[in-house]
């Protein structure tokens, strides 16, 4: 009787019955994600960079900003829809420039790297404030709008810098949540408009209240927003104790409620904000102080990603009429911080229903802020606010991209015959198993001549299971395990669904998941992840991105579209040379919430800016080196100098104890050792 493997061959080989069992062919469909356009156009003999750009939802969620090029690269454009051709980057002219030898002219630095865009930021910047000032100017709104940056989104020294430098025509300002915060602010700020706001949310203490307080002294225009009912009696003892006139405001805790993940601090049962009664006896308590006068703001937030302007039209209604009860309170009311919640589309959906996707423009949602806000004080006869927000997400998300290098791949599918092990003899092999597993056999075999893929595949799966309960109980062979996997995964792929035929790979990439995408580890929070060359070519695998870290959460098991994993082309460093992937609209959160997991540390830093007299268009204006090892050891309070030194002992003392080291080896050895301190915890790949 011949083996399984023979006995599938030949009816695979039997022109008489059809092929489709076992043979995709080689105009065999592949399978991407399930969208209309993108079904469209598989079955096309051709490929095409319009296609890759469609493929990967490219218009959906990068546009302005990012596109495929001619040449099957990334392009980015960093004035948005205002870049002209010429303008345009390469991706991958700066992968080369940063990973290319220092004697070449490059970085000679390693993935992963951010690269940084501040053009884009400035221009994020700009559109904000360009849709409130249309705006105000279509409805004839009766004051302005001017921003604020919350800095937990992204407190990088030169992100903070440059918010501060490109918002300071038109008065943009910072937020803060804490002290180390607060003082990063005042720092930033000393150099942005002195009418920006300086926005003191968070929990305070004492501290955190006189530090703002004296802000105000250095002329910072520094407004300390209660959060708890508490904090009143603190900034009236401290700002007389300091003989400084505080500005405050109070977060309103709203009965609108955000249903999405990030609306987990919205309504009445919030986390955040005062309730009613607890705003009336704020009042109260500075009227009886001689302090009204010092409540000029209002300030709400109902969470992140708000998906409608209707949400937003209803939550800014509510705030309004607030705002317009504290003004008939006797308040010196001027302005209402509609908090964050703009949202960016993760996933070019435009979806409603979402947390990753909204249904509306930056300029509908500016609309329908200044509309509301001024339809309201036009029914109380309230003098317009001034409108502030904190539109952190939106600001930051887009300027940077996460690169990062697939270092192998592999399958559970790898069926070759030439490494196939030999299946022992059948006969004897289903004996040992017994009857159960002789009918699967044969009940498989005679599946596959009758072209029944259903019953193929049900066979199939029963005698893998006797065959696997069976090497458990110890009475089979590796290699008979082992070619019953690859009988197994052979039937899958010819068996399964036309999907299949695509084959399915593990990328594992030079990263830490959990450092440079904690989101996604935390709470499943997806990004736009794709390659950012070979554009120009069909993906013909589809694959599962597999991080560094020794965990088995360190993988992306779901991609933008909902679909578990991504298409991809095949990787071979011998052929097509290094293969890099890229992470997008990951500017805001990430790098603040990314931790040492397998104390791999945050990835390089590089920052350019577009110039039209380089041969590139770009030039790079400041890298920051990622930690190395001993940085990290030292940020968990090890000494790396200290174990330089012992390491010296032990080989001292070995060398005593067995005649082998000199004291000369055990100082090389030591000093060999040591290098390892300075090296880069990623991997080195060459």
């Amino acid at each position: 009787m011949p083996t399984l493997e023979q006995c599938i061959d030949d009816i695979a080989l039997d022109h008489s019955l059809p092929l489709s069992p076992f043979s995709a062919g080689d105009n065999a469909n592949v399978g991407f994600p399930d969208t209309t356009t993108v079904h469209s156009f598989e079955k096309s003999d051709s490929w095409s960079t319009s296609l890759s750009y469609t493929l990967y939802r490219v218009d959906g969620w990068g546009k302005p900003y990012f596109a495929v090029n001619p040449a099957g690269n990334i392009s980015v454009r960093t004035h948005g829809q205002d870049t002209f051709p010429s303008q345009d980057i390469d991706l991958m002219d700066v992968v080369n420039k940063v990973t290319d030898p220092i004697s070449d002219g490059g970085l000679g630095l390693c993935a992963p790297f951010i690269v940084r865009f501040p053009e884009i930021l400035k221009h994020r910047l700009e559109s904000l404030q360009s849709a409130f000032n249309s705006a105000v100017s279509s409805h004839g709104y009766g004051a302005h709008y001017q921003g604020v940056y919350p800095v937990k989104c992204n407190q990088d020294r030169f992100i903070v810098e440059d918010i501060v430098k490109f918002g300071k025509p038109f008065r943009f300002g910072l937020e803060a949540g804490s002290k180390t915060e607060l003082l990063l602010a005042m720092h930033c700020l000393s150099k942005g408009s002195p009418d920006a706001l300086l926005v003191c949310n968070g929990f305070k203490d004492a501290e955190y209240i006189s530090l703002a307080l004296l802000s105000r002294k250095l002329a910072f225009n520094t407004v300390v927003v209660f959060e708890q009912e508490e904090e009143l009696d603190l900034v009236i003892e401290l700002s007389r104790k300091l003989n400084v006139r505080p500005v405050v405001g109070v977060r309103a805790k709203l009965r609108t409620i955000h249903s999405g993940h990030f609306g987990s601090t919205s309504g009445e049962k919030g986390k955040f904000g005062l309730t009613t009664a607890q705003i009336l006896r704020i009042v109260g308590k500075l009227g009886q102080e001689g302090m009204l006068n010092c409540l000029q703001l209002l300030h709400f937030h109902i969470g992140s990603q708000i998906p409608t302007t209707a949400l937003v039209a209803d939550s800014a209604s509510e705030a309004a009429h607030i705002y317009c009860e504290l003004v008939r309170l006797g308040a010196s009311m001027r302005i209402i911080d509609v908090g964050g919640g703009l949202g960016i589309d993760y996933d070019g959906s435009k979806s409603s229903d979402s947390d990753l996707s909204v249904s509306y423009t930056l300029e509908e949602y500016a609309a329908t802020i200044v509309g509301t806000l001024m339809s309201v004080c036009d029914q109380r006869s309230v003098k317009h606010p001034v409108i502030s927000s904190e539109s952190g997400r939106a600001t930051v998300s887009h300027h940077p991209v996460l690169i990062f290098e697939v270092f192998s791949s592999s399958t559970n599918e790898q069926c070759n015959s030439a490494k196939s092990a030999p299946f022992p003899n059948v006969e004897n092999f289903l004996d040992s198993l017994g009857e159960e597993a002789q009918a699967d056999y044969k009940s498989l075999v005679a599946a596959a001549c009758r072209g029944d893929n259903e019953a193929c595949l049900h066979h199939a799966d029963r005698l893998k299971q006797h065959t696997v309960l069976r090497f458990k109980q110890g009475g089979l062979t590796m290699e008979q395990l082992a070619s019953v996997d690859d009988l197994h995964s052979m039937v899958s792929r010819a068996a399964g669904e036309p999907s299949s035929h695509v084959p399915m790979r593990t990328y594992r990439v030079n990263l830490s998941i959990f450092t440079s995408m904690p989101s996604y580890w935390g709470f499943g929070h997806l990004f736009p992840i794709m390659p950012i060359h070979h554009l120009d070519q069909r993906p013909t695998v589809r694959g599962v991105i597999s991080d560094l870290t020794l965990d088995s959460d360190g993988k992306i098991a779901t991609y933008i579209g909902g679909e578990s994993s991504l298409p991809l082309h095949e990787m071979d460093r011998k052929k097509c040379g290094r293969y890099y992937l890229g992470m997008f609209l990951g500017g805001a959160y990430e790098e603040a919430l990314g931790g040492l997991h397998n104390m791999l540390g945050d990835p390089n830093v590089v920052r350019l800016e577009t110039d039209a007299g380089s041969p590139q268009g770009f030039v790079l204006t400041r890298l920051l080196p990622g930690p190395s090892c001993g940085d990290l050891l030292r940020s968990l309070h090890h000494e790396p100098k200290c174990m330089v030194e012992d390491f010296k002992r032990r080989a001292e003392e070995l060398g005593v104890e067995n005649g082998e080291l000199s004291g000369f080896a055990a100082e090389t050895l030591s000093g060999g050792l040591a290098q390892f301190f300075a090296n880069w915890p990623y991997l080195v790949l060459t």
